[in-house]
């Protein structure tokens, strides 16, 4: 018996292969992660799962939703032209349900939201290196902090500007303290493959605590709308063995970048244009 391909049969197939032909296997892979970058933290499990889960329950509410919709079109749907459905002024079982169900969705993903927020602002109290990510109109300065550390003996920097993009060097496996400061305005610390951002905030001091746990080099950047060039605040962030990390901050060492740069309000990666220069 042999079978006929309809047009209906062919369309369907050519709308599959639409769909998968421009797939690649990294871009399936990262479907099943609901868009996010592979994680490269030990904290990045909890934000992966979070994201995930909150997006299931969001497909599994809008399948029921649209089910419902679906059904009440077709149950009832009007058969004549003078015919109107059963008017009911309230039903109460229907509007019970329809207040304490959003309440339960809410209440478990909060408790899951709190659980995750936990899990990645949780402190050691003994991290392995200390860094101060320094924002600036508009780069970052990183200060290690590494005085008393035999293999470096000192506290480096690495300041970064408009036109130069800083390097982040951080050691994989080893539990990083950053210490998030601004010297003007507010900015926001983000590595994406980290699923985690921290505010630079004015006056303030953020921390956290970060384990990376994937070899690699990956793109930082700001995450707050801070001024005119805020999409230049990119840095590059290179995760390297511990060898290879110690041998970057001996070679600024050697450079003659050690010392700490400091906190200093108004201090800025570029000249700001005067007024006579803006009116030009």
């Amino acid at each position: 018996m042999h079978r006929v391909l309809t047009p209906r049969k062919v369309m369907a197939g050519a709308a599959v292969l639409l769909l998968t032909a421009g797939c690649s296997q990294e871009t399936s892979a990262q479907w099943t992660r609901w868009g996010l970058p592979v994680g490269a933290s030990q904290q990045s499990g909890n934000i992966g799962s979070l994201w995930s889960g909150a997006w299931t329950a969001s497909m599994v509410v809008g399948v029921i939703v649209w089910g419902l919709i679906g059904y009440a079109v077709i149950r009832f749907r009007r058969k004549h032209r003078d015919e109107k459905p059963k008017q009911n002024r309230y039903n109460v079982p229907l509007e019970i349900m329809y207040t304490v169900l959003p309440f339960l969705i809410i209440g478990v993903l909060f408790l899951y939201t709190v659980r995750a927020q936990d899990a990645v602002m949780a402190h050691s109290g003994n991290p392995d290196r200390t860094i101060m990510a320094l924002g600036q109109k508009w780069s970052w300065t990183f200060n290690y902090y590494e005085q008393d550390n035999p293999a470096v003996g000192a506290v480096i920097h690495n300041a970064g500007t408009i036109e130069n993009y800083p390097d982040l060097y951080l050691p994989v496996n080893q539990k990083i303290l950053f210490k998030i400061e601004s010297n003007d305005v507010d900015h926001s610390f983000w590595i994406p493959e980290f699923y985690f951002k921290m505010d630079a905030i004015p006056g303030r001091t953020n921390t956290f605590e970060v384990t990376p746990t994937k070899l690699g080099t990956y793109l930082g950047k700001c995450a707050e709308l801070c001024g005119a060039y805020h999409s230049q605040m990119l840095f590059n962030v290179h995760v390297v063995t511990l060898p290879e990390y110690y041998a970057y901050l001996n070679d600024l060492k050697a450079k003659g970048q050690t010392g700490e740069i400091p906190v200093n309000p108004q201090t800025t990666a570029v000249p700001v244009p005067s007024a006579k220069e803006t009116t030009k």
